[in-house]
């Protein structure tokens, strides 16, 4: 009886933790990133720029995803002149250079250019394990969402001038 008890309780743990691991796969690339105190400052952007009903979509979107440490990189003032309404646009050119307009897992990465939804193409470099986009670092990797991934990188990447 012992033997039986140990072994429910047993399952019953390893049901909750696979359950707790997929439990992103039921939320949009917004709803996960506004669940994540790190991504405090990206979810404000996403709402400034009015790409939340975008983000919530079907997709499927992959979210180079920078952590409020790397907007805190920018210079001294540029995200909150950013967040203003009449710099929108510039701010939708910015969050647009972070999404791939399909779900890349890490495992499919490849080095050379993506094509961004901003229209522009990014640079990826892989060397081993480390993975850029960019100047940025990806620091983790396949935050699956219901409508794509997340990738979380230690920078903010800027499109090319125009």
């Amino acid at each position: 009886m012992k033997l039986l008890t140990s072994l429910l309780v047993a399952a019953a743990t390893l049901t909750s933790s696979v359950t707790s691991l997929r439990a992103e796969d039921s939320k949009t690339i917004v709803e996960v990133a506004a669940g994540n105190p790190d991504f405090s400052t990206l979810v404000a952007a996403v709402k400034a720029a009015g790409l939340v009903d975008t983000l919530t979509g079907a997709g499927p979107f992959t979210v180079f995803a920078p952590t409020n440490a790397a907007f805190a990189k920018l210079p001294k003032g540029t995200v909150e002149d950013l967040l203003k309404p009449e710099n929108k646009a510039k701010l939708v050119s910015i969050l647009t250079y972070h999404v791939v307009g399909a779900k890349v897992m890490a495992k499919d990465v490849k080095a050379g250019a993506v094509k961004m939804v901003s229209g522009n193409d990014a640079k990826v470099t892989v060397d081993g394990k480390t993975v850029k986009i960019d100047a940025a670092t990806v620091t983790a990797t396949d935050i699956a969402c219901k409508n794509g991934v997340i990738h979380v990188i230690d920078s903010v990447i800027l499109p090319p001038a125009k």
